[in-house]
């Protein structure tokens, strides 16, 4: 096993088989004013048992979503650990994208659209697509544009919004069942096996989604609590 990238809530390793390992840290996503915020760019928060905490909350998901015939890829993970093996993917366009999902109007959603739309405005599984590049503060894309940079076919975007929005939906349903609201999330999607299909990949946890209870913004800890029981 050999280490091959150091992420900002994950570390990388390639294993013998082909596969490949996520390492979880305590580290946690920040926004522009230091406070935890899934969509952040940079890091600047170490949670205790964050780390551990997400693994499980992406094992549990995962399990639905490989259930529910989505393709993903994940194949196990080690609680005691807090690892996950997974199958190798491939970036769109080399650095890949991220789909975030919308329930309703806030963050970054809201310092771009102030104008026209009010903080809690339910938008409907609105779904965005940004690059990855922190340099750029992942731009958003639209289609079009995806299609003529070569990075994801019209047809292929189709396909990766509307499964974006049956994982979000199965998730928000989830965590309905508990008395919680997602608000919104975020989640990656690459080209994994030899067909190159695409697949979810990455973490399905606190650390990227935005859930409220009673009207309030649930903690990261606090909601990985929540939703695990």
């Amino acid at each position: 096993m050999r280490e091959i990238y150091k992420g900002k809530t994950k570390d990388v390793f390639a294993l013998d088989d082909g596969n490949l390992l996520f390492k979880f840290k305590d580290d946690a996503c920040v926004g522009e004013d230091g406070t935890f915020d899934p969509g952040g760019n940079k890091t600047g928060l170490s949670i205790e048992g964050m780390g551990s905490s997400n693994l499980r909350m992406t094992d549990y998901f995962y399990k639905k979503f490989n259930a529910a015939g989505i393709p993903t890829h994940y194949l196990s993970a080690d609680l005691e650990n807090g690892t996950m093996t997974i199958l190798p993917a491939k970036m769109f366009g080399g650095h890949g994208v991220e789909v975030i999902v919308r329930y309703r109007a806030t963050g970054s959603f809201i310092r771009r659209y102030g104008r026209y739309a009010v903080e809690g405005q339910p938008l409907n599984a609105l779904v965005e697509i940004t690059l990855k590049d922190d340099e750029r503060d992942d731009p958003l894309i639209t289609r079009d544009a995806l299609d003529a940079l070569g990075i994801l076919t019209g047809e292929e975007h189709d396909i990766l919004t509307s499964r974006a929005r049956d994982i979000s939906d199965l998730i928000k349903e989830d965590l309905a069942g508990k008395g919680l609201e997602l608000i919104d999330i975020k989640l990656e999607f690459g080209r994994v096996g030899a067909d190159g299909k695409i697949a979810l990949i990455d973490e399905v946890s606190a650390g990227n989604m935005r859930v409220f209870k009673d009207g309030a913004k649930v903690g990261p800890l606090e909601l990985n609590k929540l939703a695990l029981g």
